[in-house]
């Protein structure tokens, strides 16, 4: 009697029920201690002895490839859920795909094999009809390692399952394998989508280009005017106009400046972030700025004029007589430009911060007695 899903017949001659590859088709034929034409797969007996059933399978599909090709979560890959909307797969693919690009990452292997898992899942994911076949494949992929099966009708894999199903209407897959060969994917890939439509392996469908990621430092002031800035990216050198008022941590986006697209696909973009150096004069928050200025204590007492330098020139002031230590005076429309607002500022917020004077004199120190024995409450 046979053993199941092995075409094992239990007799002194056993025969085995395997795929033999003959002008790159696959074929059901006996192969056993008897003779085997040219072409096909010769499998001696001896190296079968003492594998399990589970393996035995394996090593008879070894030509198929199907035991060494491992599951792909491509939701995994890009960090989504299953019920993940297009565009969510998009922007998860555009974060990972800026993030482990190998211009970013140069001689990074690592990066360079993430940057393909993570191109291989965009593929599938963002196509509507791949996307629907790999949702409906994965579960009986999975279901297939989890059980040993015999060669399928027609010498297909799986123990009966259909993979036709999943054959384009349009052409066969490439020979040799049930799914043809993949050039620039994963055996996975291959294997669930090949050859589609009998062209090129992979998609053909135009693809945009990866985003490239920059940073470009300004101190306060080059934030407080904007202009022209010439900056290199990857050898090329680029020309922009910074907008008066661009805060820290800001990016913005130049487009068609980043990796070149697919298939006639338009290029990525450069998204260039800034980094503003903080300022020893200026503590900044949103638009609004605070400046600590000193004030002698002659001029806070009696009051008159100072002027203070702000990042649009000086700007003079009238203090108050008596005015306190701490005093906070605003002034309105001198604080940063609001971004892409022209004629538009935020205010500035000025600390008066009260020195007192050193290195008295004689006379000096005697004068500050007598205004002391004036007001003996305040000793």
């Amino acid at each position: 009697m046979a053993e199941p899903g092995f075409g094992v017949a239990r007799s002194a001659r056993p025969t085995f029920q395997v795929p033999a590859i003959s002008n790159g088709l696959v074929t059901n034929q006996p192969l056993g201690e008897r003779h085997t034409q040219p072409g096909e797969l010769r499998t001696p007996l001896s190296l079968l002895t003492g594998l399990s059933a589970g393996e035995r399978t394996c090593f008879l599909e070894l030509k198929l490839n199907i035991c060494k090709v491992d599951y792909k979560d491509y939701y995994k890959a890009l960090g989504v859920d299953k019920t993940a909307t297009a565009e969510q797969i998009k922007k998860a693919y555009r974060k990972l795909a800026r993030q482990h690009h190998p211009d970013v990452n140069p001689n990074d292997k690592s990066a360079e094999q993430k940057f393909k898992e993570i191109n291989e899942a965009h593929e599938v994911l963002s196509d509507p009809e791949k996307r629907k076949k790999y949702d409906q494949f994965g579960a009986d992929w999975q279901r297939y390692q989890q059980q040993p099966g015999a060669a399928g009708r027609g010498g297909q894999p799986g123990g009966g399952f259909d993979w036709d199903q999943y054959r384009p209407s349009g052409g066969g897959f490439a020979e040799g394998s049930p799914f043809g060969q993949g050039e620039d994917f994963s055996d996975f890939f291959s294997s669930l989508f090949g050859n589609m439509g009998g062209g090129r392996p992979g998609s053909s469908r135009p693809g945009a280009g990866a985003d490239y990621q920059a940073e470009l430092e300004l101190s306060l002031e080059e934030a407080y005017h904007g202009g022209p800035r010439t900056i290199t990216v990857n050898g090329k050198n680029l020309r922009l106009t910074i907008q008066p008022g661009v805060a820290d941590g800001q990016t913005i986006r130049l487009r068609d400046q980043g990796g070149p697209g697919r298939n006639g696909g338009p290029n990525g973009s450069l998204l260039i972030t800034f980094r503003i150096r903080p300022d020893a004069r200026y503590a900044r928050t949103g638009d609004d700025l605070t400046q600590d200025v000193p004030v002698s204590i002659y001029k806070a007492l009696l009051g008159g004029e100072h002027t203070v330098e702000t990042l649009s020139g000086p700007v003079k002031i009238k203090l108050k007589p008596e005015t306190q230590n701490g005093t906070r005076v605003r002034l309105r429309g001198k604080g940063f430009p609001v971004y892409k607002q022209p004629g538009q500022f935020g205010d500035l917020y000025l600390r008066l911060n009260l020195t007192l004077p050193q290195h008295l004199t004689e006379q000096e120190k005697e004068l500050i007695r007598q205004l002391a024995a004036l007001r003996p409450g305040l000793e």
